[in-house]
């Protein structure tokens, strides 16, 4: 079963700057190559910090009007005329993760941080890419077929080791309906379990019947997975309505005042 990475989504050809880019050759960057943000980079290549567009308005605001003037009052003779550059803008240490980080490790560092993207870096603190909150929800838009073929190959052939005529696989718009038998009830519930961790999957309709006994088979009523299931089982396959589960040479004997070593084992049994 597949198990999607940061490496799987990230976006590689990043635009980057120097720490010493003025600030409007990162205002530049930004707006020619329709990003939200751009890393800011040492000549080795490992990210030293990132700038926002939020960064880069905070700088416009604090360099106009009223409060504009106040701060350039404020400075030293030696501040005056320097020109901002990327190393006074960016925000450091950037928050990163690894390619190999999973893509639920991502998207719960992302919220956990409050940012809408992170610099992907190896072991070295080298740039290798970037991976935005867009990057992890294309994963749920995924094709239906892309869906079916993940499910029967990844899920249902490779991990349950299932026969391939033994269950179907239905998708519409992300919604998996699975038909079919298993050998038991826990595979059953296994394969519905693993179903719902495939990438672009909704809901999981599960329509699967399992074996009980020899020629029995139990079913569960059409659900959702995530709901509490309803199990019944094939008229055929259970006892008559209304009548006891005990066999029937030891009812009778029962309604006939079975004595000594029968009435013992009845009541034994």
């Amino acid at each position: 079963m597949k198990h999607w990475t940061v490496e799987d989504v990230m976006t590689r050809d990043v635009v980057s700057v120097p720490p010493g880019a003025p600030f409007r050759d990162v205002v530049n960057a930004v707006l020619e190559h329709r990003i939200s943000a751009v890393p800011v980079v040492d000549t080795g290549g490992r990210v030293l910090g990132i700038i926002s567009e939020a960064d880069l308005l905070h700088e416009v605001r604090a360099t106009r009007g009223y409060r504009a003037r106040i701060v350039r009052a404020l400075r030293r003779p030696a501040e005056i005329g320097r020109v901002t550059r990327a190393a006074d803008l960016m925000t450091a240490p950037a928050v990163t993760t690894g390619p190999g980080a999973s893509v639920l490790a991502a998207a719960g560092r992302l919220e956990d941080e409050k940012v809408k993207r992170m610099p992907v870096v190896g072991d070295d603190g080298r740039l290798l890419g970037i991976v935005s909150r867009r990057d992890l929800l294309r994963l749920q838009i995924r094709s239906d077929a892309d869906i079916r073929t993940d499910v029967e190959d990844s899920v249902l052939r490779r991990t349950l080791w299932t026969e391939p005529a033994a269950v179907t696989v239905g998708v519409d718009r992300g919604t998996v309906t699975l038909r079919g038998r298993l050998a038991s009830r826990g595979l059953a519930d296994l394969a519905v379990q693993l179903t719902r961790e495939v990438a672009g999957v909704v809901t999981v309709v599960d329509e699967l019947s399992w074996q009980t006994g020899e020629d029995r088979w139990t079913a569960r009523a059409s659900h959702v997975a995530g709901i509490r299931a309803v199990r019944s089982a094939p008229p055929s396959a259970g006892p008559a309505a209304g009548r006891s589960d005990v066999p029937a040479g030891l009812r009778c004997a029962g309604r006939r005042g079975a004595s000594g070593h029968d009435a013992e084992t009845a009541a034994r049994l």
